[in-house]
């Protein structure tokens, strides 16, 4: 499979790449939640950070409240969502706040909690947008590169398949195949991301399952904190949750959430065109570590 630059890049003329300045939030701002897989509320505090501090976690429940910085090197396993690990310190279901940092630039933060996973909340992201533009967003003298491709980067494995292709804007195109559900089937969403565009059209997308592959895990007691009050749940031809759908497309919307999150442990800003198959967390993860060797060897 090949695909001619110039779908993305007219002429193959190279983007060069760009600085924008660093962000980080204004003031501190807190909630309180329960974690979907382990059932155990949390306080998610989110505080202003120094430039270059990056994204860190911070576990106030352990010993020694020890730091845990967000980036790829850390990911320590994608069961339904992604855990950040290391040294016995563990942080699961990142991805959701991580994609709200994304959306709005947000380079240095320290993410406070008191629990072993990020809150759920209404299964979406709104939460952390709502967090996020109550803080405010404070811009800093630090400059970051905001890196481009010379070439597309391709990872395959399976029916799942993700590219990136040299573009001008940060753009997702995802397809989400479901055969095994007669009400998901196939649905496609293409976006260029904003904070704009993701708090009024990603933003607000579920997770969700099938209810007949979320069943026996539910009963095996691994979604302690689930309920249809922070997930979709489609049994057969129909939701189950009250009042529906938020869009039509609600699952597809989702993934491309999910994915925003995934990459942002990358932790430098980056444009392209991304095309993705049916990609999830584990997928998502192996083609970010691909995708950042690829900018390291480009502009070495």
């Amino acid at each position: 499979m090949s695909f001619p630059c110039e779908v993305a890049l007219p002429q193959c003329d190279r983007i060069p790449s760009l600085t924008r300045s660093a962000r980080t939030i204004q003031k501190e701002v807190v909630r309180e939640g329960k974690g979907l897989f382990s059932g155990v509320g949390s306080i998610v505090r989110l505080l202003p950070a120094e430039e270059r501090s990056g994204i860190v976690f911070q576990r106030l429940d352990l010993p020694g409240a020890p730091i845990l910085p967000a980036n790829l090197e850390n990911v320590q396993g994608t069961p339904r969502c992604t855990i950040i690990g290391r040294d016995g310190i563990s942080v699961q279901m990142v991805e959701h706040l991580l994609a709200a940092l994304a959306a709005y630039q947000i380079d240095n933060v320290i993410i406070q909690l008191t629990g072993p996973e990020v809150p759920v909340f209404d299964g979406s992201s709104l939460a952390f947008v709502e967090m996020i533009e109550e803080a405010g967003v404070e811009v800093q003298e630090e400059r970051k590169t905001v890196y481009s491709l010379q070439s597309p980067v391709f990872w395959s494995k399976d029916e799942i398949h993700v590219v990136a292709l040299p573009a001008a804007e940060f753009r997702i195109s995802y397809t989400l195949h479901y055969p095994q559900s007669q009400f998901i089937k196939s649905q496609f969403y293409s976006t260029t991301l904003s904070p704009e565009v993701f708090k009024r059209e990603i933003a607000p997308c579920r997770t969700f399952s099938v209810y007949e592959e979320i069943a026996p895990l539910i009963e095996k007691g691994l979604f302690r904190g689930g309920s249809l009050e922070n997930a979709v749940i489609i049994k057969e031809d129909r939701v189950l949750n009250e009042g529906g759908l938020r869009f039509a497309d609600e699952m597809v919307r989702h993934k491309v959430l999910d994915m925003v999150g995934d990459l942002f442990l990358m932790g430098v800003p980056f444009v392209a065109h991304l095309i993705a198959v049916r990609s999830g967390h584990f997928s998502n993860n192996a083609f970010a570590k691909e995708l950042l060797n690829h900018f390291t060897r480009e502009n070495a």
